[in-house]
């Protein structure tokens, strides 16, 4: 029988010590290394969103009517953006925009931006090159079947003098030419506008009114619109030209409308001139929840 050698006590305490030690440090740096990931994960989410939210509004926003953008407080007033003072009190962004997946077309634009003065009169404009017939199909088309077609649009005449009532911002139809946007329908011809009246759609006429040579066509308004629930969301499909809102068109039917993104903390927006910066910052609850707001990372862009 061989004699075995146990742990002494002065050995099981320098054990007990050693675990001790480990066991609160080594749950420290597993819940730091836990809180990094955390973090490290929701700013890569958040980097995410804000970039593809800022980039969704930037890549309507580019081809917009300069003039017409505006900053709007619902319910109480809109103003230019460019000499907004409304500040944070704006919470919707909107613009007439110019057709480009029109005027792209396949393998021609189907508008051509050019009106023939000559061959224009007071009841019709000419555009050489335009097909409106293809031009209504396609605007049919991206209104996903709601009705909207080329007789819907508007001419904007590039040089023409600016009013930012012009446009219909205020829910009210245009009625006359004598607007910045001019209502049109489509002629038995495809390269003819006809000018119509906002409200009833009836042959109206240019008499009198500034006809420029170069024209952008827009069927649709934008509207980029942050809620009280934090939602950011964009409006399409409708024209302010025919008394349309960003919430509701003129016949009762709400428009169109695709969420942009949820728990937005911050949507801001001013105008340098014709340029246009926006922010948007989107928040995290999961990151210090006892700060007020939690965790928070904006991104801006520049659209010229």
């Amino acid at each position: 029988m061989k004699n075995r050698s146990a742990f002494t006590m002065i050995e099981l305490i320098f054990v007990i010590v050693i675990m001790g030690i480990l066991a609160k440090f080594g749950v420290e740096f597993l819940a730091q290394a836990y809180n990094n990931f955390i973090l490290s994960k929701t700013n890569n989410v958040l980097q995410s969103q804000s970039t593809m939210a800022v980039e969704t509004i930037a890549s309507r926003l580019q081809y917009r009517i300069k003039d017409s953008i505006i900053a709007r407080q619902p319910g109480v007033k809109f103003e230019s953006l460019a000499s907004s003072t409304l500040d944070d009190k704006a919470t919707v962004l909107e613009w007439v925009a110019s057709d480009i997946e029109g005027f792209r077309g396949t393998s021609l634009p189907l508008w051509s931006a050019i009106i023939d003065l000559n061959a224009s009169t007071a009841t019709l404009l000419k555009s050489p090159e335009t097909n409106t017939t293809a031009l209504s199909e396609q605007i049919e088309a991206l209104s996903h079947g709601s009705g909207t077609s080329i007789n819907d649009a508007a001419l904007y005449f590039v040089g023409s003098d600016s009013d930012i009532g012009g446009y219909g911002w205020d829910g009210n139809p245009i009625t006359t030419q004598n607007y910045v946007v001019h209502p049109i329908k489509a002629s038995d011809k495809n390269d003819e506008f006809i000018p119509v009246n906002g409200a009833t759609k009836e042959s109206n006429s240019f008499a009198g009114v500034d006809v420029y040579e170069f024209y952008q066509l827009a069927w649709t308004a934008y509207a980029v619109v942050h809620s009280d629930d934090g939602s950011l969301s964009l409006h399409y499909d409708y024209q302010p030209w025919n008394g349309d809102t960003y919430l509701v068109k003129a016949d009762g039917s709400a428009t169109k409308n695709h969420l942009i993104m949820q728990n937005v903390s911050t949507f801001r927006f001013k105008a340098i001139g014709s340029v246009v910066k926006i922010q948007v910052c989107v928040k995290s609850d999961i990151i210090d929840k006892s700060e007020d707001g939690g965790y928070s990372l904006c991104k801006e862009k520049t659209i010229f």
